[in-house]
């Protein structure tokens, strides 16, 4: 049976001990997320746009309310059960790219395939890498990457455990203009081949304006929730 919502976000909130007081970053956040769709999560800086989507993804817990992925509610989990359903239905781009640096490129897009326990991942990961122009790079290392082409390592990989939701914060942010759209177009391309439903935190407004619909953060409340043309 298709989940018609694949994320469902309902009262959450998330506050901080800090300095002995209570900092309030989220507050009161309801939404949901259409299966196979695009959404963008906009905001200025410290509105909580990042923290959002960690508790999306389970990589955090809320102060209170819930999140359901998938149709499974990520509250009553604990790190392990957590850990299990992002490697089964997450996939991950970070801003900074987060690849291991003491792997090659092709064993960074491997790993996910490896904690699942999956076969035949070299040639996967191979296949992959070449969607994303990078066959011929697979035996190096980060450093021996430029910043495009580990973020294109890092769409590999968060594409290699075919995930039915995929997380992007600020998947351009660290790229000058020209790599940035490359990198935004591969994006794009390879979601729609894959019919991954894709939400990303970005402060590009023009790339928001790529995807269907925009959430609007300010002071950690949800201010607005626009659909787009595209």
């Amino acid at each position: 049976m298709l989940v018609e919502t694949i994320l469902d976000i309902s009262n959450l909130s998330k506050t901080y001990q800090s300095a002995g007081k209570v900092l309030s970053v989220l507050d009161d956040i309801n939404f949901s997320i259409l299966t196979g769709s695009t959404n963008a999560i906009v905001g200025p800086s410290g509105s909580g746009k990042t923290t959002l989507l960690g508790l999306c993804a389970g990589l955090d817990r809320s102060t209170s309310g819930s999140v359901a992925l998938n149709g499974i509610n990520l509250n009553g989990l604990n790190e392990d059960k957590r850990a299990q359903v992002r490697n089964q239905f997450v996939g991950f781009i970070f801003q900074n790219f987060q690849l291991l640096p003491t792997l090659t490129a092709l064993e960074n897009v491997m790993v996910p395939l490896e904690l699942r326990g999956e076969k035949n991942i070299r040639a996967r990961s191979l296949d992959l890498l070449d969607k994303v122009g990078l066959a011929s790079r697979s035996h190096h290392y980060p450093t021996q990457l430029s910043g495009g082409e580990q973020q294109r390592v890092s769409i590999a990989r968060a594409f290699s455990n075919q995930p039915k939701i995929l997380f992007a914060d600020e998947p351009t942010g660290n790229l000058d203009s020209e790599t940035g759209d490359r990198i935004e177009k591969l994006l794009f391309d390879l979601n729609q081949d894959a019919g991954t439903t894709l939400v990303l935190v970005t402060h590009d407004l023009e790339l928001a304006g790529k995807t269907q619909r925009i959430l609007r953060i300010k002071g950690g409340k949800l201010v607005a929730d626009e659909k787009t043309n595209a």
